[in-house]
């Protein structure tokens, strides 16, 4: 792993200083070309560094007197056919090889010469005017203004270029180890995960992605839990459809048995309530389940769903109750759905909890809220299990089989159900024993 990152490092550091040195080289090119080909000119806001030179001695002496020797050793000046002026543009010094003009006489500026101004205690005191100003000239002219900036500007780029490094590796690490990372996921190793490192930004990203990284992974975990219990739910009902048909056509059952075939039959609708189930769980999963709502008066479709169930909790001798306070409990739902969860948790009930005991529903209002209550007084669910209770296929007896009815599936459809109509849903055992489901939706 170390050597993986360490190679994607070093080609990001790579890219980016190769990046900086070329865009330094662009950034000085583009100068160097602007100053021949524009600053060289008669309005040039650009002056090289021997102006200040000449300005300094004006100032210091008052007067031009004795300049020569100066402008004699100012080796810029020695590539130029220069000509100093006075305010008057009275020629006080000509460098040119083939002079034009003498010293003491006037002197015309020229359009292609180039004349830089030059000021002491805020006025002018002459003019420099570099004549013959050809590409040569401008390139010369273009180094002896470049050469002192370039000097400084390395210096400072030497100086950004150990900042920049310094900052570039606290973003170089982080992000390699997210593109490591990132590689290692997309091989099928959705256990890899990043540490939090650099500035607040790339540890977002760092987060972030050991997020996408474990949704992933539990994803990939519960998508093989899902084949797994579904193969395993699938198994019992036609394993035995199989065998009563094989029976059947070896003669070991009668044809005409009504026995044998109402078993089979009994199986296949196991089987059709199974897909039946699944179907549903993963429209509502995926919010493509139509819902029909309007005003639904909970205390008639709860004591409607504790009437379905009546018989079959005589035959167990469990007592169903309905308790309900004072209010309104009229709410926007899908009475159609809404009956399927109040009848999923009643149906659980009486599937978990020993003949005998006691199923009660109650209702709540408070102001924006009902509260729907499913209480037992079974054993309940062990609290490190109470988070898995509305998983697909979870059982609290592990060693169930189907024979205990129902499909494994009735309170996750319960749980989507409720959350795909704005409500919220969550169990808990009472105090004095049993279950307590909690169903909480808004009435508007």
């Amino acid at each position: 792993m170390y050597s993986s990152v360490r190679e994607i490092r070093n080609r990001l550091l790579s890219l980016l200083v190769r990046a900086f040195i070329f865009v330094l080289f662009l950034s000085l090119l583009f100068f160097f070309f602007v100053v021949i080909f524009f600053l060289a000119s008669q309005n040039s806001p650009v002056s090289p560094p021997f102006i200040g030179t000449l300005q300094g001695y004006y100032a210091g002496h008052g007067s031009w007197d004795g300049i020569d020797t100066v402008f004699d050793s100012i080796d810029e000046l020695n590539s130029f056919n220069a000509i100093l002026l006075d305010e008057s543009q009275r020629v006080i010094l000509d460098r040119d090889a083939d002079p034009v003009s003498t010293v003491g006489s006037s002197y015309s500026i020229q359009s292609d010469d180039l004349a830089l101004k030059l000021e002491a205690n805020g006025k002018g005191i002459g003019w420099l005017v570099i004549t013959s100003l050809s590409l040569t000239t401008r390139i010369k002219f273009a180094r002896a203004i470049i050469l002192p900036i370039g000097a400084l500007s390395f210096l400072l780029a030497l100086f950004l270029f150990v900042v920049a490094t310094l900052l570039i590796r606290r973003f170089i690490n982080p992000l390699a180890d997210v593109i490591y990372a990132a590689r290692e996921v997309t091989n099928g190793k959705l256990g890899t995960r990043i540490s939090s490192e650099g500035p607040q930004d790339m540890r977002s990203l760092s987060e972030s992605f050991n997020e996408m990284a474990a949704s992933l992974e539990r994803n990939d975990r519960e998508r093989r839990d899902l084949l797994a219990d579904i193969a395993h739910e699938l198994r019992t009902p036609l394993s035995v459809i199989r065998g009563r048909l094989e029976g059947i056509v070896d003669g070991i059952y009668n044809v005409d048995d009504g026995q044998v075939v109402s078993l089979a039959l009994e199986q296949t609708y196991l089987l059709e309530r199974l897909v039946d189930d699944l179907r549903l769980l993963t429209l509502a999963e995926t919010r493509q389940l139509h819902f029909e709502k309007k005003s639904v008066d909970l205390v008639q479709l709860s004591q409607h769903t504790i009437d379905m169930f009546s018989a079959e909790a005589q035959e167990k001798n469990i007592s169903l109750a309905f308790e309900k306070g004072r209010g309104n409990y009229t709410a926007e739902l899908d009475p159609q759905r809404m009956e399927q969860v109040i009848g999923n948790l009643i149906g659980n009930s009486l599937r978990y909890i020993p003949d005998g005991s006691k199923i009660w529903l109650t209702l709540e209002e408070t102001s924006d809220d009902l509260k729907l209550f499913v209480n037992d007084n079974g054993p309940g669910v062990a609290e490190d299990e109470l988070p898995y209770l509305f998983d697909r296929f979870w059982r609290k007896d592990k060693s169930r089989t189907r024979s205990a009815g129902g499909t494994g599936l009735g309170l996750a459809i319960a749980k989507q159900l409720v959350e795909a109509q704005g409500g919220t849903i969550e169990a808990r055992n009472l105090p004095q024993g049993g279950l307590q489901v909690v169903v909480e939706i808004r009435k508007k």
